[in-house]
């Protein structure tokens, strides 16, 4: 029985233990821009834990063992900021990004004299180490009004229009599939109200002091405008009167303070009611 207790108790601490995930970044000699295969390596690691309910984020800088330790400290350094400057124009919420220190030199641990050159180019590296609440933190869920329902209401110009629940997949200018329906029904009441004259803004999330993000498939900081700009495309082609619609990209002026999630987000701004209608 005490042998069966045990076996549980342990298989219980290893499903509820949190799991790290890793990815390294590698950096040619003295460098500390990240080359193209490099960037596209790690676009693919953001995909791939942008739905994670993340605690934290580590980055750790490294070089190999040539050079003075303050030479070496300062380009550790400059490679770990540009790997956070990579994750903040992708749209990366900096909050959880708790550590980017460069480390300095890592130490050359010979097996071979011909292997001195390949150790010391995977010693030119950045650490990331992402890690994920297990289990992940319940959604708080509030109840508001409906963009939908704002809309169909007592409208005057001024009104911000915050288009619940339309959210872009993060780095791209698209919606995440479970957004469609929701903009269906805003074409909708748009379609109806056609005393309503608007201009569409869109915005992003986490970059540094209020620049747009990069668009991840045009590769142009310009991504706060495409968003607000494939809604425009939407609504139009649903019937709604581009004459009665403007957009703008409005970058990371406004940030929410809430999850980043919300950031990536379009809004309505009411310029006009036509009485007569």
């Amino acid at each position: 029985m005490n042998k069966i207790f045990f076996l549980g108790f342990l298989f219980s601490q290893i499903i509820w233990s949190q799991v790290e995930l890793k990815h390294e970044v590698f950096f040619k000699t003295d460098a500390y821009d990240v080359s193209d295969s490099e960037h596209s390596r790690l676009l693919i690691f953001l995909s791939e834990i942008e739905t994670l309910d993340i605690e934290k984020v580590s980055i750790y800088g490294f070089t190999d063992d040539r050079g003075s330790a303050e030479y070496n400290l300062a380009l550790s350094q400059n490679r770990a900021n540009s790997i956070k400057a990579i994750f903040s124009n992708n749209e990366f919420d900096e909050s959880i990004i708790t550590n980017v220190d460069g480390k300095g030199k890592i130490l050359l641990k010979l097996i071979k004299e011909e292997d001195v050159s390949e150790i010391r180019s995977l010693n030119r590296k950045v650490e990331i180490i992402v890690t994920p609440f297990f289990p992940p933190r319940p959604e708080v869920v509030t109840e508001t009004k409906t963009a939908s329902e704002t809309l169909a209401g007592d409208i005057k110009i001024g009104d911000y229009i915050l288009l619940d629940n339309i959210l872009f997949k993060t780095g791209y200018s698209y919606l995440l599939p479970e957004s469609t329906k929701t903009l269906e029904e805003i074409s909708k009441v748009l379609l109806e109200r056609k005393d309503i004259y608007f201009t569409i803004q869109g915005h992003v999330c986490c970059t540094q002091n209020s620049r747009d993000a990069i668009d991840r498939k045009t590769k142009k900081r310009n991504l706060s405008l495409a968003r607000a700009q494939y809604i425009y495309k939407y609504l139009a082609k649903k019937g709604v009167d581009p004459k009665r619609m403007k957009y703008v990209g409005m970058r990371r002026k406004f940030p929410l303070g809430g999850e980043a999630k919300y950031d990536r987000r379009v809004e309505i701004l009411v310029t006009y009611v036509n009485e007569a209608n």
